[in-house]
């Protein structure tokens, strides 16, 4: 497989250093994205040779299409596969005391930012040969509780609107009829518990963390998204939680 240009939204945190290496390490062109310049140099840094730090509020619209534009001016033709890792938690006693000003941040963090980036990218993901879009969503999405209702409600959104695109990709790809359809492109949702890194177990050394994903587990999922058949992902919700 030729090298693929890959976008990591939300590279900041531990899994977007983790995604962006193991992306970069496989061989791909890997463009790492962040809100604060700052952060996500560092991240980049971290991630190692082959990983190119961008800001950007994903949150707006008109920013993710200047982030195209930059893309564009860097020599990047098309984006292959965007893997989106902007999390975002808030949680509450129960139904009741579900905050208006939670709700506006998990809705800006993990459905706007969804959105946006799969409305920007999908013509690009659309006609690559291999071209990959994944999210991270939550078990909670498919059993919510009192006390996570607004976070469940955003991810579960979230996953509605990247099966939307998963659709999107069949519907657009199911061929002229003339000859058999070829599946190139798939959406995929990445269910966890919870994710892990090194730093937590460092700073909690006696902590099992059962059930969550470790970020380095979730990056090898990434990689693999590559090396699958379309057809057989596109649409797909991924169990990582253990």
């Amino acid at each position: 497989m030729p090298p693929l240009t890959v976008l990591v939204t939300g590279g900041s945190s531990a899994s977007g250093v983790a995604t962006a290496r193991a992306l970069a390490a496989a061989g791909h062109k890997v463009f790492t994205v962040g809100s604060d310049s700052a952060r996500i140099g560092a991240a980049a840094t971290d991630a190692g040779h082959g990983v190119t730090p961008l800001t950007c509020d994903l949150g707006s619209l008109a920013a993710v299409r200047e982030l195209d534009a930059t893309l564009r001016g860097l020599g990047v033709e098309r984006v292959d596969g965007l893997i989106h890792l902007v999390g975002g938690w808030r949680s509450a006693t129960g139904i009741e005391d579900q905050g208006d000003d939670d709700w506006a941040d998990l809705e800006s963090s993990a459905i706007t930012t969804v959105r946006n980036v799969s409305r920007v990218f999908y013509r690009q993901l659309a006609s690559s040969p291999t071209g990959r879009f994944a999210m991270v969503s939550s078990t909670t999405a498919a059993a919510p509780t009192a006390a996570t209702a607004s976070y469940a409600a955003a991810k579960a959104a979230a996953e509605a609107w990247t099966l939307a695109v998963a659709e999107g990709f069949a519907r657009d790809q199911q061929g002229d009829g003339t000859g058999p359809a070829e599946q190139r492109s798939a959406a995929v949702v990445f269910v966890v518990k919870s994710l892990v890194d090194a730093g937590m177990r460092r700073a909690n050394p006696g902590r099992e963390f059962p059930g969550y994903t470790d970020v380095e587990d979730l990056a090898t999922a990434a990689v693999g998204l590559f090396d699958q058949p379309a057809d057989s992902l596109n649409g797909q919700r991924i169990l990582l939680a253990k």
